[in-house]
């Protein structure tokens, strides 16, 4: 009587077994008596028979790759070692278990082979200058490769590029002379602007005598509040013709008036 409740405890033990329960963002493939069954389950609680069927489990989350250093030589013949990082999740539980053996190990060796391929196949101021346009070139070489995996890359991302010391040396002495060279363009279109100005004042002068007195006569008023000192000016003979015109029209008016009155009397 002991035997069969052993045995039964036993056969209870075995069925409970096979209960098994997955997680939202899980599903199970099931190979019964090693043929795929044709979808996958899950999520939930679900019953896989025991030595019949035997269940993977397959995380539908994104998972974030890591791709090593590469070592890169560039179309310019620059060696530089690059690194990126590889987001992509299953999409076909199915496909992945059975298209490719290890998923993860096969994208990770994809990733890094076509890192390599398509860093070389660009200049290094490509690499540094246009890296979104590197990431979707990536992206769309592995999503088409990964794709009979049941398996779609999201983004791909270059993290670091790292250059020889020699080159950012080089870089350095382009960027400071490139600076010198806006610094000597900007002075001198400030220089042109200011001629151009001058040139402008001048023909405004020479049209109008009399502003260059009105700004000798500033000049010297701010001279004279900012100093205390005594400062010698020598005062250009133009400042005084409007006054020597207004004296010589009086004198001559002056004397024709007299003439006048001089031939009145003797008339």
């Amino acid at each position: 009587m002991s035997g069969w409740v052993i045995a039964i405890v036993l056969v209870l033990i075995a069925l409970l077994s096979g209960v098994k329960w997955l997680y939202e963002y899980e599903r199970g493939v099931i190979f019964t008596l090693g043929r795929l069954r044709a979808k996958p389950k899950g999520p939930g609680l679900i019953y896989v028979w025991p030595l019949i069927q035997r269940l993977y489990k397959v995380s539908l989350r994104t998972v974030v790759l890591d791709v090593p250093p590469q070592d890169v030589i560039t179309r310019d013949n620059v060696s530089v070692k690059v690194n990126a990082v590889v987001y992509f999740r299953v999409i076909d539980p199915n496909k992945a278990m059975t298209e490719v053996e290890n998923y993860l190990y096969a994208t990770s060796q994809l990733a890094q082979t076509t890192l390599r391929s398509v860093c070389g196949e660009a200049e290094l101021d490509e690499l540094l200058a246009h890296r979104e346009k590197i990431n979707m070139k990536l992206q769309g070489i592995l999503d088409r490769h990964t794709d009979p995996w049941g398996i779609k890359v999201s983004a791909v991302e270059l993290k670091h590029i790292d250059l020889p010391v020699e080159m950012q040396r080089a870089m350095a002495r382009q960027a400071e002379a490139e600076r010198e060279r806006r610094a000597k363009v900007i002075s001198a279109e400030g220089e042109y602007q200011a001629a151009e100005k001058l040139s402008m004042a001048s023909e405004i002068i020479a049209k109008h005598p009399l502003a260059i007195q009105l700004r000798f006569l500033q000049t010297l008023t701010e001279i004279a509040s900012e100093r205390n000192s005594t400062t010698i000016f020598p005062v250009p003979i133009e400042l005084f013709t409007p006054f020597i015109n207004i004296l010589t029209k009086t004198m001559e008016d002056n004397i024709k008036k007299k003439i006048e009155e001089e031939l009145k009397s003797k008339g």
